[in-house]
């Protein structure tokens, strides 16, 4: 009965957390997210197949679905998402997708009809007391394939700890949780392990679950960098590499620190100079105003993620810098991967403060897994000419 009670848990544990995923992935669509709840939901398939088998005894038809799940889709799938959350190479992605197809269909095809041999109990069943020789190969290839391919990963994320050491060691955290999970998906599918091969399962689906969410929404920690003096952009280029996920942040702003009490009054006496002391007559713009431009190319399948993100700095822009004159992010219609970022700011001190606020800071951590490459143009305003009312038609205050 205990046998029973906790295989009826584990396909109830693994229903819900199929659910949850589903709706988080929905939420945040990631192609590496969707493989791996797909992963999920087969192993809740497995599952609900080894419940009735606790309960009156294996079958085959038992015992393929638990096998097919367990020793089969669920560390290819897992595997073949950690491939598509670490590396940005279209033609590895295109390579490892032909092969998981492959791997897909013609192992499934062994497993589904080549004969069964030997008896069935209540427990879980290994792979080697009812599968011949070439169905076991078949497991063997998908076994090797997970391995190769999350070592592959482990790799790519390495040679990224010189540039971006936030993102590496990131996704080093998820890829051992992934890595967990196939092997105790191999080990509970070569031995079945009965009782406890019930809890390691609960084990795999909890790693899973662990990874994903990291994966999707990295945690953020509070740092002391956001605290204190002022930075260059320079500084901030060298830590975060433009494109770093900066767990540092959180959602928080409201114990954000304004600048120390000796920058305050500069900014007033410099901003009462440009209002009071030195009046710019409309039809010509200060000589001070300067602007960049910031042209991001997107990975495949990260657009839509990466708009929502810009559109939110962009509100956030709008809300809290006066003195940021013109924030926009345009799309490329001929470059359907390629975001531009246009801002003119008042003058060198209203640059030096946007790149200081904490939604900006946010906005560089967000999209990290989006963006594959960042170019940068500083620009130096020699003359201009606008339609009154531009700035006030497009960021209205």
């Amino acid at each position: 009965m205990v046998e029973v009670g906790l295989a009826f848990i584990c396909a109830l544990v693994a229903w819900s957390a199929a659910a949850a995923l589903s709706t988080r992935t929905y939420r945040k669509p990631e192609l590496f997210a969707g493989v791996w709840t797909a992963a999920v939901l087969i192993l809740a398939i497995a599952l609900s197949a080894a419940f009735p088998g606790a309960l009156l005894g294996f079958s085959p038809l038992t015992f393929r679905l638990f096998q097919i799940g367990v020793s089969l889709l669920g560390p290819l799938l897992l595997a073949w998402g950690a491939v598509e959350y670490v590396v940005r190479s279209p033609r590895a992605l295109f390579g490892v997708r032909l092969v998981v197809t492959t791997l897909g269909i013609v192992p499934l095809a062994v497993l589904t009809l080549d004969p069964l041999r030997g008896r069935y109990g209540n427990g879980y069943p290994a792979a080697a007391d009812h599968y011949a020789a070439i169905p076991m190969s078949a497991i063997a290839l998908v076994d090797v394939f997970a391995l190769i391919a999350l070592l592959a990963c482990a790799i790519v994320a390495g040679r990224r700890l010189g540039e971006q050491p936030r993102q590496a060691k990131h996704q080093f955290v998820v890829l051992s949780l992934i890595a967990l999970s196939v092997l105790l998906l191999v080990l509970v599918g070569r031995m079945g392990l009965g009782l406890l091969g019930q809890v390691i399962l609960l084990g795999a689906i909890a790693a899973v679950w662990v990874a994903l969410i990291r994966a999707t929404a990295p945690h953020r920690e509070r740092s002391s960098r956001r605290r204190g003096g002022r930075r260059t952009r320079e500084q901030d280029e060298d830590e975060e590499g433009f494109d770093d996920y900066d767990d540092d942040f959180d959602d928080d702003y409201d114990d954000y620190d304004e600048p120390d009490e000796k920058e305050q009054p500069v900014r007033r006496k410099r901003r009462g100079a440009d209002y009071d002391d030195e009046p710019v007559a409309p039809s010509r713009p200060s000589p001070r105003l300067c602007g960049v431009i910031t042209i991001y190319t997107l990975a495949n399948g990260h657009a839509d993620a990466f708009d929502d993100d810009a559109d939110e700095v962009v509100e956030e822009v709008r809300r809290h810098e006066p003195d940021t004159l013109f924030f926009a992010c345009h799309t490329v219609p001929s470059a359907p991967l390629q975001r531009i970022v246009y801002a003119i700011y008042r003058d060198e001190l209203a640059l030096e403060e946007h790149e200081q606020q904490p939604h900006v800071a946010d906005f560089a951590r967000r999209r990290t897994p989006h963006v594959v490459a960042t170019n940068v143009i500083e620009l130096s305003l020699s003359g201009a000419s606008a339609t009154d009312g531009l700035v006030d038609m497009l960021m209205p205050r």
